[in-house]
């Protein structure tokens, strides 16, 4: 049975898109089909991590918001630039980044209720096991209803009060919705004692911690022009991204 994770995070830079993809590619390398949707609307941005030209020329999720597309023409199918082999494959529903085209989702907005038809009729159409959603950060309509038709959110955030505060919100509206969740601490720093901080973050929320990413140099270094997963696959952290993988195979069972 298809699984739609939604990753989100209550506000801006946390490497939450980083961390979609990354994830997403883990999983599909178990031999999986998966598809990443940029919901980011406003400020969309995964596509880079796929080399995907930043003048995107084909179709994209704005398309078929507008009526000018079906959602699967939205898809690319990035898994032979990836090197996948066997049975997995990663399909990638970008958004556009035109400027007349994200002005006019700002000033017109859509309507909403047809993105969840849509999920439904990629999971359908590309045969997929999984579909990761990399949402718009904070709370809006759309991200209300990724959050709501999920069967897992994971929930990204740094160790800084401001993410603290943000993400009760999250956590509280998910909780609404009976959301089943994960969490995620990125961008850790080094000198953090990383088991209290487990600790109190499990407390304050009571939502099972994932993974407690540290602050990564080589991260941030390879400025999201790819995937750190492929690019380093035996780094620490991308065994840490293996581990979380399983832990969301593992969740589908």
């Amino acid at each position: 049975m298809s699984k739609i994770i939604a990753v989100h995070s209550f506000r801006g830079g946390t490497g939450k898109s980083n961390l979609t993809a990354n994830l997403a590619v883990a999983v599909a390398l178990q031999g999986n089909r998966v598809a990443i949707v940029d919901t980011d609307l406003q400020s969309p941005g995964i596509h880079a991590l796929f080399n995907i030209n930043e003048t995107i020329t084909g179709k994209t999720l704005n398309d078929y918001l507008w009526n000018r597309s079906s959602i699967a023409d939205t898809a690319y199918d990035v898994s032979s630039d990836l090197d996948i082999e066997g049975k997995g494959r990663v399909f990638l529903i970008p958004s556009s980044i035109n400027a007349d085209e994200i002005a006019r989702i700002l000033c017109e907005g859509y309507n909403v209720s047809i993105l969840k038809s849509g999920f439904r009729r990629l999971i359908e159409e590309l045969q997929l096991d999984y579909l990761f959603i990399d949402t718009h950060p904070g709370l809006s309509r759309e991200t209300l209803l990724s959050i709501a038709i999920s069967d897992l959110l994971m929930v990204i955030l740094r160790p800084d009060r401001q993410d603290f505060q943000g993400t009760a919100v999250t956590v509280n509206v998910a909780r609404q919705l009976k959301v089943q969740m994960m969490m995620v601490i990125n961008k850790t720093p080094n000198r953090m004692n990383f088991s209290e901080l487990q600790q109190k973050v499990e407390k304050t929320y009571n939502v099972p911690i994932a993974a407690i990413f540290p602050l990564s140099e080589d991260m941030a270094q390879l400025g999201s022009s790819g995937l750190f997963c492929l690019e380093y696959p035996n780094h620490p952290l991308s065994q840490m991204l293996q581990q979380v993988a399983k832990k969301v195979l593992i969740n589908k069972q």
